[in-house]
């Protein structure tokens, strides 16, 4: 257990001391957390799991994306990681009973299935149109999509939500998009 929090503590520092420098060593301004609301948003559609279509304004973050996104992408392997780590653990005790040990291993399955579907919906957004990069992040009953584009018009937002609702069902879709460094 010692040896998974170490590894686990010097991956965050490491991560720590990157966006740090990062940080230090960029000529922008802009800070990682802020909205850019001071320009023009489009407007793209949102899907409950009814069905219905209702307009949302696009969140636009001005950062360079490619920090932000492997950021989040690395946040949340750890995060997956660490959980099958313990589901792993479970699986292995001797106390554990047979359905505890069952649970556990489909609760890993769940996981692992969810990276592909995220994976295989990241390649499908970004072979189809051109956008820089694509994050995909299913979190309880909703899938927020944020791809890295100039300007994203509502057709392409029904597009990606099709896509979404092909490879994970009836399920309420977030579709964001960034504005690319340039």
């Amino acid at each position: 257990m010692l040896k998974k929090q170490t590894v686990w503590l010097l991956t965050m520092l490491s991560l720590m001391i990157v966006l740090s420098a990062y940080y230090m060593l960029s000529d922008k301004n802009d800070d990682l957390a802020y909205l850019d609301q001071d320009k023009e948003t489009s407007q793209d559609s949102q899907t409950n799991a009814d069905g219905n279509d209702e307009a949302m304004a696009n969140n636009t973050i001005s950062t360079s994306g490619d920090e932000v996104f492997a950021s989040i992408r690395m946040g949340i392997q750890d995060k997956r990681g660490m959980k099958k780590d313990r589901l792993k653990e479970t699986i292995a005790s001797s106390t554990a009973t047979a359905e505890e040990k069952n649970e556990a291993k489909n609760e890993i399955d769940e996981i692992n299935e969810l990276d592909a579907k995220e994976g295989i919906l990241e390649d499908t957004i970004l072979a189809n149109a051109s956008y820089q990069d694509v994050l995909v992040r299913h979190e309880g009953d909703k899938v927020h999509v944020h791809v890295m584009v100039d300007s994203l018009s509502a057709e392409e937002a029904a597009n990606i939500m099709q896509l979404v609702h092909d490879e994970f069902g009836e399920i309420t879709v977030d579709v964001n998009f960034q504005k690319t460094e340039g």
